[in-house]
């Protein structure tokens, strides 16, 4: 019995001794853990992110700008124009109306000259040609089209949005939505520009066509 009571009592120092060494080993080894984290986080640099003018997918080149324009939403939502993060038109902005919404940017500095809309439904459209012809030498030219941006055009009218690079000018009617950018006499006719016709059967707004965005990089005009 005195030999049994011996072992038992061996059995349980060595339990007991063992069970320190194990607990003592874990807690040393999750310290370790704790501190790696501590560490890395020491040399760990944050990546800026680099965010594009007016919400563009990457940054335009340099000697270009950046601009982003988008239609009216049938008669409800008005047309947005950015250029160089600088929102120049907008319904939140209260600077926007049916018809033709046109902004006048320097071609060189890219500073706003001007912006106004025109209404093309029951609007004087000689205040339209007035404006035209007074765009000065070197400006860019932003359009976007609001509810009806074609009933009040006539052929003088549309010459001289087409002189501006427009392909569609001439055929933009009634509930037409059109986006473009353009240039005083430009030579060519412009890329930046969209259109879709008012058509009942492809419509996606009850009696209008959906809303246009037109984004990109406009090369700067060298003086």
């Amino acid at each position: 019995m005195r030999v049994s009571g011996v072992l038992r009592f061996l059995a349980l120092i060595f339990a007991l001794v063992t069970t320190w060494i194990f607990i003592r080993s874990y807690i040393s080894l999750n310290a370790k853990t704790i501190r790696l984290p501590r560490w890395l986080s020491l040399v760990t640099k944050e990546i800026p992110v680099v965010k594009a003018k007016c919400g563009l997918a990457k940054p335009c080149p340099k000697e270009f700008f950046a601009f982003k324009i988008s239609s009216g939403a049938a008669n409800v939502v008005g047309p947005t124009m950015c250029f160089e993060n600088q929102v120049i038109m907008s319904p939140v902005k209260n600077n926007v109306g049916r018809g033709l919404n046109i902004a006048l940017v320097n071609g060189t500095t890219g500073m706003v000259l001007t912006q106004k809309c025109f209404d093309m439904y029951s609007g004087e459209v000689k205040l339209l040609v007035k404006f035209l012809k007074e765009i000065p030498e070197g400006a860019l030219v932003l359009v976007a089209s609001y509810d009806d941006p074609g009933t009040r055009l006539n052929d003088e009218t549309r010459k001289l949005l087409s002189s501006l690079g427009s392909s569609y000018a001439k055929q933009l009617g009634f509930r037409d939505s059109w986006v473009f950018l353009g240039a005083k006499d430009l030579k060519d006719k412009s890329p930046f520009e969209q259109f879709l016709k008012n058509n009942p059967n492809t419509n996606k707004y009850e009696g209008w066509p959906e809303l246009l965005e037109l984004e990109g990089c406009v090369p700067r005009k060298i003086p």
